[in-house]
């Protein structure tokens, strides 16, 4: 299961739509070390001057790993922490994630090629 579905965000759901705010919750519960994660490039990006702030750390184990791999797959996750950070994520092999500055489409679309994606792969991460 991708999340830990409070019973009334859940009855929430099946009522209708369900804000931003409750479903961001639901993925910061959830998700504790992809948000830990994501939080922290935001606050890198903040706080420097750069296009885009990147993790190249592994994460300490599979279940971590998970999370991340959960987060960054589901499209309707990395929209909802998009619009909470304002910021655009990119992500490459199995924890590479990067938050980018909404301007930064140059940096977006390079991070995202098939050439970058390659020149970031390495022997460790053939398993990921």
């Amino acid at each position: 299961m991708s999340l830990s579905i409070p019973s009334g965000l859940l009855e929430r759901a099946q009522q209708g739509e369900v804000d931003d705010a409750a479903f961001v919750d639901c993925i910061r519960v959830s998700l504790p070390y992809a948000w830990s994660v994501i939080s922290g490039l935001v606050t890198d990006l903040n706080e420097g001057g750069a296009q885009f702030a990147d993790n190249q750390v592994p994460p300490p184990d599979e279940a971590a790993r998970g999370q991340l791999l959960r987060l960054m797959a589901s499209d309707a996750m990395r929209a909802a922490v998009e619009r909470y950070y304002g910021v655009r994520l990119g992500f490459q092999n199995c924890h590479r994630a990067a938050v980018f500055r909404p301007e930064a489409t140059v940096a977006l679309a390079e991070f995202t090629t098939a050439r970058s994606q390659l020149l970031n792969q390495s022997p460790e991460l053939v398993d990921c």
